[in-house]
This record gives C-alpha cells, sequence and structure tokens, in this order.
C-alpha cells in the first residue's frame, strides 16, 4: 500500500502542477492541445472534451500540459496565432509559465494549514539544561522551564524558540513556565559558533540552553495556521535554493542528490507513519517540484520565462536555431541530473543505506 500511496502522491502533485498551467491558459484563451498525466505513448484512458485531450500514461513520474505554439521536444514548431502561447502579451506568457510552481506552492501552503489544524508532534520549548555561566543561567533559567513567549512572539515548539533568539539583537525579553507559574526575564544572548542544517559552523547568538527532548502535539488555531503555513513554506521554499547553493558550491557533495527512487521511498514511509507526516512530506515535495521548475534551464518552466523575459525586454526573438540549442541543452542538463539521483538510489540500494 505505500508503494501505490507514495505513486498516487506525486501523480497528484504532478496533476496540481500541470492544472495550474492549463487554468491560467484557458483563463488567457490559450488553446490547451493534451493534459496528461503520466508518461509514454501508451494512453491506458483518454478522452476528448472540445479542444482538449485528457489522458492517463503508464509512467506515473511526471505529466504534462501541451499547448498550441510550444513544443519542448522540437522548440523550432512555434506558433504566433492568437489562441497560441507565443501569440498573447509577453505578461501573459509569464502568468501561464509560473502558474504549475504557484499551484504547487499553493498546495504545500494549503497542506501546511492542514497540519497545523490536525497537530503534529514536535520538540516542544522546554529546557533540559543550562550552561553554567551562560546568559540563561544569570537570567536563572532552570530545568523543565518551558518557554512561552520571547520579545512578545508566542512560542510553541524549540524550533519557534531557537529561530527567536537566533534572529534577536541584543537584549531579549522572555516569558517562561516553571511549576505552572509565569515568569519573565530578560537577557542578552552570545555571539557563539554552531552548526547550520547543512553541517558548516556559523556563528549566531545563543543563550546557553539545551532542549530537554521533550515531544508533544501542536496545534494552531485557524487564524494561527494561516502564518504558520507561509512561514513553513516560506522555510521550505529557502532551504531548498540553499541546498542548490551548498551543491553547486561543493558544501555538500553530489551524492547527496535523489532520484525518483528516493521520493518514492520517503513518500511510502511518510504514509506509514500517518496523515500529518504524509501532508508534511508532500507540502516539501510540492515546494521542491515549484522551485525546480523555476530555474533557469531551458525545457523547464523557468527557461521558458527566461526566454519570455529576454524577448519581453529587447523585443527580440532569439534565433530558432539558438532556442533549439539551448532547449537541447537544457533536456542534457535534466537526463544528466536524473541519472546522477538515479546512479546514487542504485548505490544507496546496493549498500543497504536506502528505506523501503
Amino acid at each position: 500500500m505505500g508503494i501505490i500511496g507514495s505513486i498516487l502522491v506525486l501523480s497528484f502533485l504532478v496533476f496540481f502542477h500541470e492544472l495550474g498551467h492549463f487554468l491560467a491558459a484557458k483563463c488567457f484563451g490559450v488553446r490547451v492541445l493534451a493534459f496528461s498525466i503520466g508518461f509514454g505513448s501508451q494512453k491506458l484512458w483518454k478522452k476528448q472534451i472540445g479542444d482538449t485531450e485528457y489522458s492517463l500514461r503508464p509512467i506515473p513520474l511526471g505529466g504534462f500540459v501541451s499547448l498550441k505554439g510550444q513544443s519542448d521536444f522540437d522548440p523550432k514548431h512555434r506558433n504566433y496565432d492568437s489562441d497560441s502561447l507565443y501569440g498573447i502579451a509577453y505578461w501573459k506568457q509569464l502568468v501561464i509559465l509560473a502558474a504549475g510552481s504557484f499551484f504547487n506552492l499553493l498546495l504545500a501552503f494549503l497542506l501546511y494549514i492542514m497540519v497545523g489544524l490536525l497537530g503534529q508532534n514536535q520538540l516542544l520549548a522546554v529546557i533540559g539544561g543550562v550552561q553554567e555561566g551562560s546568559p540563561a543561567a544569570y537570567a536563572q533559567l532552570k530545568e523543565n522551564d518551558r518557554v512561552t513567549f520571547v520579545n512578545g512572539n508566542a512560542i510553541k515548539t524549540w524550533e519557534d524558540l531557537s529561530e527567536n533568539i537566533a534572529q534577536s539583537k541584543g537584549e531579549i525579553t522572555l516569558t517562561f513556565i516553571r511549576n505552572n507559574q509565569e515568569f519573565t526575564t530578560t537577557l542578552t544572548p552570545q555571539i557563539g559558533e554552531s552548526k547550520n542544517l547543512f553541517g558548516e559552523v556559523i556563528l549566531r547568538p545563543l543563550v546557553g540552553i539545551k532542549s530537554k527532548g521533550e515531544m508533544g502535539i501542536v496545534r494552531y488555531s485557524l487564524l494561527e495556521s494561516v502564518p504558520y503555513a507561509f512561514n513553513q513554506t516560506l522555510q521550505a521554499g529557502t532551504l531548498i535554493l540553499q541546498g542548490i547553493g551548498k551543491l553547486f558550491s561543493g558544501i555538500v557533495p553530489l551524492s547527496e542528490v535523489g532520484g525518483v527512487v528516493s521520493i518514492v521511498s520517503i513518500t511510502k514511509k511518510a504514509t506509514e507513519l500517518g496523515i500529518v507526516t504524509l501532508f508534511v512530506f508532500t507540502a516539501l515535495i510540492s515546494v521542491n517540484l515549484g522551485i525546480l521548475n523555476l530555474l533557469p534551464i531551458p525545457a523547464l518552466d523557468g527557461g521558458h520565462i527566461l526566454f519570455t523575459l529576454y524577448e519581453m525586454i529587447t523585443q527580440k526573438t532569439p534565433s530558432l536555431e539558438t532556442f533549439y540549442r539551448l532547449t537541447m541543452a537544457g533536456w542534457v542538463i535534466l537526463f544528466g541530473l536524473m541519472a546522477l539521483g538515479l546512479y546514487n538510489d542504485i548505490t544507496r540500494i546496493a549498500s543497504g543505506t536506502m528505506p523501503f
């Protein structure tokens, strides 16, 4: 059931991405020739409705919307009719091209709202130890104190507490619960060494406390869930962009790149851990799909956006030969990344480190 669930999740994410392109194209009068979930020449199911052929294909690892005037596989065949992609205003083209990624980010936002409402098991802001001589020690914080506010910002998790301290500038006001009584204290964090998610040593404000490791279900009201979902979506997108940057700079090794097998494996595990965990992983993958599609690589949405911006600014269209060569180069890059991910997946399976 886990494998089937992971395939359904991936198919749904692709459907939602392509739905963004589809609705935007329909909104601006661009003819949609095909809407397909899955790849392959064989069609498991198809139905013609108006100008559009809807189909399901046997390889559930993607999908596509075919717009009149656009062809990734044969970019020399452009069409400038009024009902084609390149026959409408540049700003409308940009909206259509970005709509798929926007829908992925929107889906992640909605999923995070559900996670906030349902509640997620998270590390609570309960102090497990205070470093001697630290700002926290001078402020008389103790083990088992539960922090509830930092500078007026509500604290529900240890992550909330860590982020608020990291973003502080100068003295902070901290509210905590001890023996069912509320206390408030002030302290000034000291700059010290820490490590980020990529294992890099960084300098950041520290107060000298460590987590007790206490877990609990954290829920948000509907009004609280909206900013929570926005922040989670923003953090996920930022982390993905940082990861791409670290990958190119060599800080994150190429061996960390995962392929479809990794995605299926992680999603399968998430389906087994419950609906909330599944929502969280689905949201992360959705943000990943949205962000990666905006990379300025020809053959991706980001590549098409880059071409469109060039034409809009210069009022010149790249030669068809240039457009063709760049698009083919984009496909080479994409297939190279897919091959690298697949190689790493096979290596993990062979070494027994791939969870199933």
